[in-house]
């Protein structure tokens, strides 16, 4: 198994979890079997958020999904995140 981590920061924490929310089904579409939101104690404008999947080529194909930036512009994302992929032991 595989799990991408994505940490950034966003312009308002409410409008990005609206589109974080309203893409799940997509999101499960393109591999995602399981997912979780972290904010940073004191500052919810910045969210860590981690994706699981099968593969690591799954994980790969999903960050480099250019719907997956559109999804991450129109949700308020500021600058570009911290994305890191990890495998599961």
């Amino acid at each position: 198994m595989a799990t991408l981590f994505i940490r950034h920061r966003v312009a308002d924490y409410a409008k990005w979890r609206k589109v974080y929310n309203d893409f799940d089904t997509e999101r499960r579409g393109m591999g995602v079997s399981r997912h979780g939101v972290y904010t940073l104690d004191g500052n919810p404008n910045d969210v860590t958020v981690y994706h699981e999947f099968a593969s690591m080529e799954a994980a790969k194909a999903f960050a480099g999904n250019p719907r997956l930036k559109e999804v991450m512009q129109t949700a308020g994302v500021q600058d570009a995140p911290d994305i890191w992929f990890t495998n599961k032991d």
